[in-house]
Order: structure tokens, then C-alpha cells, then sequence
């Protein structure tokens, strides 16, 4: 399994000022990685900048503001030259009844957990791309599947972003195979978007942190949950055929 090092580039963890990003941006820094977070408060960055021992350096900015995210992508790479690893982590989960929830505040809403994705992707491959190889990971939720009261701007957008994910991946893999995409579902997690007796964001990182650093070019696509890997769903006449050859598929664990 080919990993990344420290010495293929830096990394960027979006919304790393608190909670699951703070957990990705410490674990990273600790295994070695220059790590660059973005995010929307300041402060939060540097408390996050405070753990992680010199390897991390604050870029305060909404993902949403899609001319910033050029901006800042550019000039962090300029500075600290090949970009090796992005995670899309940054979302918002405003809890809106779908009376408070105006189509504007829906809209801001979708601009972040899928804009935010597509911008930080784009402006990521345009330093992957021209060298062939990086690693995107997408932070991902089983949202849209089922979607809880006061959830409509969180569900729709995150459901979108694994469908962004796919279509990524269909513009992408026949040129830029070294580019791998995979999208992770944590889980419920104990954090401010969370639920108070979820798992915890450090423990989740580490699961995290191992997917990013996994760059096989047979990931392009995977979903995992957590620490498993969600295969696909296989039809009736694949089920027979596996039946009858005694192959059993057997999910990849982190």
C-alpha cells in the first residue's frame, strides 16, 4: 500500500479551528506534516496552532468565498510548495425547521458543505494535476438517507457532496489515477455538530489520518464508515457468481 510522507508535500484540513479538524489537523502535525488549516474564526485556528508544535499555520477563511479559496490555495502552495493531501472537513449544521430555514439561508448553507468541497478540490488540482498525484479525502455523512427534523440545508448538501465525490472521480481517474478520492463517514461524533455521547473527535482522527495517508490507487471511490470499508451494493446475478465461485468480498479496515 503506497503511503504519503511528510516528504511528498504538506497538507490542508478545512474547518480545522475546532472539533473533527482540530483531532485531523493535531494528528497529522504529530506524524510529521506541515499542515495548513482554514477556517472561519481566527482564534479557534490558533488555539488549534497552539497543539500542534510549530508544524501548523492558521489560514482564516470561509470556504464559501470561493475567490479566497483561489487566493489561499495559491499562495500557500507558492510557500510551502507541493500540496499532497487536502480533507474536505468544513460544514455547517444550522439545525434550521424548514420555517426558519429561508432559500437564502439554505443557500449559504450549500455553499459551504458543497461549494466549499468543490472549490478547495478545484483549487487542490491545480497543483495536483500538473504532477499527477495528490489525495483528497471528503469528509462525508450518511445524512441524506435519512434526515433528521431541522436537518434539510445539512442533508441535501452532504448527500450532494458524495454524488460530487463520483463525479470527480468520472473526470478524473482515465487521466490522473495518482490523484486518489475517497469520501469517510465518521460517524456521530462528540462535537458541537455532534451528539453529546458520540464517539470522540481524537479517536475518530486516527481513523481519519490513516485513510488520508493511504494513496492505492484502488481507493479511488471507496466509502468508509468509520474504521470499514462500505462496499457497494452488488447485484443478484454478482451474488450468484460469488455464490458459485466461494468468493466472499471482504471489506478493507483501517
Amino acid at each position: 500500500m503506497t503511503r504519503i510522507t511528510p516528504a511528498d508535500g504538506f497538507a490542508i484540513v478545512t474547518g480545522a479551528g475546532s472539533g473533527l479538524g482540530r483531532a485531523l489537523a493535531r494528528q497529522l502535525c504529530d506524524t510529521g506534516f506541515t499542515v495548513i488549516g482554514t477556517g472561519r474564526r481566527a482564534a479557534a485556528l490558533e488555539e488549534t496552532g497552539a497543539t500542534c508544535a510549530g508544524r501548523f499555520t492558521a489560514l482564516p477563511m470561509d470556504v464559501s468565498d470561493f475567490s479566497a479559496v483561489r487566493q489561499g490555495f495559491a499562495e500557500v502552495t507558492a510557500r510551502h510548495g507541493a500540496l499532497a493531501l487536502l480533507i474536505n472537513n468544513a460544514a455547517v449544521y444550522p439545525k434550521r425547521d424548514v420555517f426558519d430555514e429561508t432559500p437564502e439561508l439554505f443557500w449559504q448553507s450549500l455553499a459551504i458543505n458543497l461549494g466549499g468541497v468543490y472549490a478547495c478540490s478545484w483549487a487542490a488540482l491545480q497543483d495536483m494535476a500538473p504532477r499527477g498525484t495528490g489525495r483528497i479525502l471528503n469528509v462525508a455523512s450518511y445524512a441524506d438517507i435519512a434526515p433528521l427534523p431541522a436537518s434539510a440545508a445539512y442533508s441535501v448538501s452532504k448527500g450532494a457532496q458524495r454524488v460530487l465525490t463520483r463525479a470527480l472521480i468520472a473526470d478524473l481517474f482515465d487521466r490522473f489515477p495518482g490523484i486518489v478520492l475517497t469520501d469517510w463517514l465518521p460517524g456521530a461524533l462528540a462535537t458541537g455538530m455532534g451528539i453529546p455521547d458520540g464517539l470522540s473527535p481524537e479517536t475518530a482522527a486516527q481513523w481519519g489520518v490513516k485513510l488520508a495517508l493511504m494513496r492505492d490507487e484502488a481507493l479511488n471511490g471507496a466509502v468508509f464508515e468509520r474504521d470499514m470499508e462500505l462496499l457497494p451494493p452488488r447485484g443478484l446475478k454478482t451474488k450468484l457468481k460469488d455464490t458459485l465461485m466461494m468468493r466472499r468480498p471482504r471489506p478493507r479496515r483501517l
